[in-house]
Formats: structure tokens, C-alpha cells, sequence
């Protein structure tokens, strides 16, 4: 491992989706709402609704509603919900700008894999490769169906068995503190991004590397040599941010 927690050789880039790749913000906090009401609850403030992106539904309601409240039966809710939801053309789930250029051009690259850990369900994900062709995308696939939810770092070590990656090889891209604890419990790399639902300072705090606040300022993360063959490499990029 190189200064600051960086790879000194890059072969795996894992990627969370909600908040990283997908603007899903709407449909999540809609689906919420509808959740809450049909249990005849109020539903969070968006910022806290927010706030659990990113952990399994189970965990999420837990967080919102505490041990004693109806969790399972509010999941339940979420997922109906949330499906309903999805095939309203209001409720779009957008790539993030600049992000399917950027997954594009790794992709071609025949040095790197690439790889997804996502509190997202199965189904929801399978959905999201239909739409966008994620299946020439992604080598390894870790949901919450998969593993235990993040922070824990059973996606993230089953990501990197099914590609036989090292966690001194791997970096976590993501935009929540959960995703950056759970690359520090794998011993991995995290890379934080500012245009989601945690602060800069917050990733920071739970073991960023460094945050970049755009797609092309994660492409150059990533542009040239990914080892240390020649001057500039990706381990001094991410340990010099």
C-alpha cells in the first residue's frame, strides 16, 4: 500500500450505485413517503431520508424507525412502492453526467475489472443493467441480497474473490460513509464522491482517500498508467489529493 492508503497496482474499481452512478434521489424519497403513510407514519425529512441510502432496507428502516418499529413490514411497503415508481417516466433514474463516459472508457481498458457492492436489492440492480447494458460492464455484481449490508465488507470481499483481486489492488468508489467504512474493514482504498447524499467532510472522516466532485475528476484518477511503471501513476494521484 502506498502513502495515504492508495494501490501501488490498480485491478479492481468497485463502484456503488445509488448516489454514484444513478441519481435516484426522487424515487427513493417518494417510495419513503409512500412507505411511511400506508403505515399511517411520517415520513423522514429528505435529508434523512437520504442519509441511509446505501445500507439494505432492513438496516435503512431500522436506522429511521428504531428496533421497536414495524421494519420488515416498511421494507415491504418501500419495495412495492419503489417498483410502481419505477416505470413513471417522473421518477427516472438517471445516470449521473459524465458517468457512463467515464464506466465506458475503464471498461475498454484491458488492465482493470470492474465491479458493483450496492444496498440495492437483486432485482433492482438487474433492472438498472437491462436499461443501461451494464452486463459488458461489470465483472462482479455484490448486492444486498448477496451479503450482510454495508458497512460490513462481505460485498466488497466477494467482489474481490470473484476476480481475483487483492485489497491492495482494489478501490471502492462511492458516496457514503458506509461505503468508505466498508472499504476500510476489506483494507481497501476509498474514493469518495461529492455529488451525493453524505458531505465531503463526513467521507473524510469515515476513510476517503480523496473526493473528487465530478466525473472528469474521477477520470483522471484513473487516466494512464494504473501501477507504478511510470511517473504519475494512479497511487500518487489518489495519495496527493
Amino acid at each position: 500500500m502506498s502513502r495515504r492508503g492508495a494501490p501501488a497496482v490498480l485491478k479492481l474499481i468497485v463502484f456503488d450505485v445509488d448516489g454514484t452512478l444513478i441519481d435516484s434521489q426522487h424515487l427513493i424519497v417518494e417510495a419513503q413517503h409512500r412507505a411511511f403513510s400506508e403505515h399511517g407514519l411520517v415520513a423522514p425529512p429528505r435529508k434523512e431520508a437520504l442519509s441511509v441510502v446505501g445500507l439494505s432496507l432492513p438496516e435503512a428502516f431500522r436506522r429511521l424507525v428504531g428496533e421497536a418499529g414495524p421494519i420488515e413490514s416498511l421494507a415491504h411497503s418501500y419495495r412495492k412502492a419503489f417498483q410502481a415508481l419505477r416505470v413513471d417516466p417522473d421518477y427516472e433514474e438517471p445516470l449521473f453526467p459524465g458517468m457512463a463516459e467515464l464506466v465506458e472508457r475503464l471498461h475498454c481498458r484491458d488492465d482493470i475489472q470492474l465491479g458493483i457492492a450496492t444496498g440495492k436489492s437483486r432485482r433492482g440492480v438487474n433492472h438498472l443493467v437491462d436499461k443501461y447494458g451494464w452486463e459488458r460492464w461489470f465483472a462482479t455484481i455484490q448486492t444486498a441480497d448477496d451479503a450482510p449490508s454495508k458497512p460490513d465488507p462481505a460485498m466488497l470481499l466477494q467482489a474481490m474473490a470473484e476476480t481475483g483481486a487483492e485489497p491492495s489492488m482494489t478501490v471502492m468508489i462511492g458516496d457514503t460513509t458506509f461505503d468508505m467504512m466498508m472499504a476500510r474493514s476489506a483494507s481497501v482504498a476509498a474514493v469518495g464522491v461529492g455529488w451525493g447524499y453524505h458531505t465531503p467532510g463526513a467521507l473524510f472522516s469515515a476513510g476517503a482517500v480523496t473526493v473528487v466532485d465530478s466525473a472528469a475528476t474521477l477520470s483522471d484518477l484513473f487516466s494512464g498508467p494504473l501501477d507504478d511503471s511510470q511517473p504519475g501513476p494512479v497511487t500518487e494521484r489518489l495519495a496527493t489529493q
